[in-house]
């Protein structure tokens, strides 16, 4: 390995754990890089890995969601005396690159699943002072911040005496999670109630590989919670629905406190807000069932929350009358009519489109739900033209759950790959056929308590009446 290589420290939000990987190799894919270390995401909230610069670190933090800081490593164990005799051994010359004596300093002590007082953390920092750091201490933007890390396993319940892994190093760079907090839909001009969580809309958008110049759809568009994560990574973003009234910010208020939408509220006022209306192409009120497009648009990327049938309806234009006449002087303002547009038919259409429509190596990252008892493999929407590259789940219930699906396009379609093998359930079906069954067990069990109750009482009364 090449001398300049250096060993760097990735960690992470303990949230969304089941996504970090995907983000991460998406990452990693944008920006060329190889590895050739798997972490196991599931038990460490952080990744050790090797990497040619600092640039490629700032990189990968640049766009990285799920990931709080990034450091250089200079030394990790899982004993205390090891981890100093390694700092005290580790190179003069690379602490002397950000530790002279014009230069100030501070060291910060992080702890997870485990609380420090600020007494321990400063005995903590103490123990370090054999490292040749000569500069003024500031805590205030100093030239060099120094990181000490104890990383005390993930169960709160269980919290051993002693550290399972010790980390020191210097602290380069932050993830991306202010901009989560700067996304926040509690601050946000247009809404509605099933706006997607910023963070989930940025992991999406990085698994999506999205850049700048990227055109980028959202097919079911909503409130554009989509195309806006995708324009902050500098997509140009287009989306569509069969929703007239979402799209023109007249449906009902979706804050208890706002009684009535205010005029401006649009997805377009999103994209103003946050300062990238350059990147923002339009929307459409579109049915997705019927071909809109040209057969030779192609897109970069396609972002998608397809509606499930629970708090958003799943429709698409069409009438349940044999022969449905429209009369001349009702064409202006006829308003047509719509049918039931179930999952399978959704997802079936979506891959094609996306078969057709997706640049080579495009990627197609969408939403699926499921019941998780009954889940496996083969319930998953398949296209011959797309590969399935990433899978994560979101827990939504003790029933339910959506796995965040990303396909890359390898070939382009032919005549006969039109027949999209599924196996899909109608989960909208089953989960109201679920939410009965649970309701009619409730009141069954109430109704069982109740007599229960009728029965002691009236025993109670018998045995006093007799005294």
């Amino acid at each position: 390995m090449n001398k300049q290589w250096k060993k760097y420290l990735f960690w992470f939000a303990h949230e969304h754990v089941d996504f970090r990987a995907h983000e991460m190799e998406s990452i990693l894919s944008m920006f060329n890089v190889n590895t050739y270390t798997h972490p196991n995401w599931k038990e460490c909230p952080y990744w050790i890995v090797n990497l040619p610069s600092e640039t490629v670190a700032h990189k990968i933090a640049s766009r990285a969601v799920c990931m709080r800081f990034c450091m250089e490593l200079w030394g990790n164990s899982k004993k205390y005396d090891d981890l100093h005799n390694k700092l005290k051994n580790y190179p003069i010359t690379e602490i002397k690159k950000y530790a002279g004596p014009q230069k100030s300093f501070k060291v910060i002590v992080e702890t997870f699943c485990k609380h420090f007082s600020q007494r321990e953390k400063v005995n903590k920092i103490e123990s370090f002072s054999y490292l040749p750091l000569e500069g003024p201490v500031k805590l205030n933007n100093p030239d060099t911040t120094l990181c000490y890390i104890e990383f005390y396993g993930l169960n709160p319940n269980n919290i051993p005496d002693i550290p399972y892994e010790l980390f020191f190093g210097r602290w380069i760079t932050s993830g991306q999670r202010d901009l989560i907090r700067k996304l926040s839909l509690k601050t946000r001009k247009f809404i509605g109630n099933t706006s997607m969580d910023p963070q989930l809309s940025l992991i999406m958008a990085n698994q999506a590989l999205v850049q700048k110049g990227d055109i980028v759809l959202d097919p079911f568009v909503g409130t554009g919670s989509l195309l806006v994560a995708a324009s902050h990574f500098g997509g140009y973003t287009i989306g569509t629905d069969i929703d007239f009234l979402m799209l023109h910010g007249r449906t009902r208020p979706t804050r208890i406190s706002q009684k009535a939408r205010e005029k401006d509220e649009s997805i377009a006022a999103n994209m103003n807000q946050y300062g990238k209306s350059s990147y923002y192409i339009d929307v459409v009120v579109s049915d997705f069932s019927v071909p809109l497009w040209r057969s030779d648009m192609y897109i970069d990327a396609i972002i998608t929350d397809p509606p499930y049938g629970i708090r958003e309806a799943t429709e698409k234009i069409g009438t349940m009358k044999l022969n449905p006449v429209i009369e001349e002087h009702q064409v202006s303002s006829h308003i047509p009519s719509k049918i039931g547009y179930g999952l399978s038919e959704i997802y079936k259409d979506l891959l094609s489109f996306s078969a057709k429509h997706l640049k080579m190596n495009g990627r197609l990252v969408c939403w699926f739900p499921l019941f998780r008892d009954q889940y496996s493999d083969n319930q998953l929407p398949t296209h011959p033209c797309l590969q399935l590259i990433a899978n994560s789940e979101q827990v939504l219930s003790n029933y339910t759950s959506r796995r965040l699906l990303t396909y890359k396009k390898i070939k382009d379609p032919k005549e006969s790959d039109e027949i999209i093998s599924t196996n899909l359930t109608d989960f909208r079906e089953q989960y109201f056929a679920l939410r009965n069954e649970s309701r009619k067990e409730k009141r069954m069990k109430r109704a069982e308590k109740k007599a229960k109750n009728r029965e002691l009482w009236e025993q109670n009364y018998k045995e006093n009446s007799h005294r």
